[in-house]
């Protein structure tokens, strides 16, 4: 089965569509390219189209939203090497193994014994618009990359595109920062 097809058959899915999560009002996952569009999920505008300015500042917000997510994996993926290749167990084992390395990751910290550098997780130069990566994307992974294939295609409603503008106006007007103009340049 394609990706799409597995992920259309989770639970998750299903409750996500029939909007059983009580998530909080206005609430939306931040998704990449390999994500589809909808109300609860959101994902760059494409870069094969000419993209403007106002699709350019939103997705380089939702870049900059997904890279918390990323770094956090990336932290858990540098400590636990369990991370670093596809979890071949069952899926109650794995969300078993999600849980307990999660529990010893904050165990660790709040006990001092793990403490992560400043270089591990990516950092921002405003005044340059430049990103650093961390050091944790340069571990050697065992076909993760391989798992990342687009779900969907650009089929996707018309109240998504709505509120995915809708998004891009706020980034541009009254949820403005005053160094994203330097990062998309």
């Amino acid at each position: 089965m394609n990706d799409s097809h597995i992920w259309k058959k989770t639970k998750f899915y299903s409750a996500l569509e029939r909007n059983n999560l009580e998530l909080p009002n206005k609430a939306v996952f931040v998704g990449g390219d390999a994500f589809p569009l909808a109300t609860y999920s959101l994902k760059p505008y494409s870069r094969h189209e000419g993209v403007e300015r106002k699709q350019k500042i939103f997705n380089y917000r939702l870049s900059r939203a997904r890279r918390i997510i990323e770094n956090a994996f990336g932290i858990i993926a540098s400590r636990f090497r369990v991370y670093r290749k596809p979890i071949s167990v069952s899926l109650d084992k794995t969300d078993s193994i999600i849980k307990a390395t999660c529990a010893l990751h904050n165990w660790l910290r709040t006990n001092r014994i793990y403490i992560n550098t400043p270089e591990l997780v990516d950092e921002e130069d405003f005044s340059s618009g430049t990103i650093r990566n961390g050091s944790w994307r340069s571990i050697p992974t065992a076909g993760v990359d391989e798992l990342m294939t687009p779900l969907s295609s650009n089929n996707y409603s018309r109240n998504a595109k709505d509120l995915r503008d809708r998004y891009a106006d706020y980034f541009v007007g009254p949820g403005k920062v005053s160094w994203q103009d330097r990062m998309i340049a």
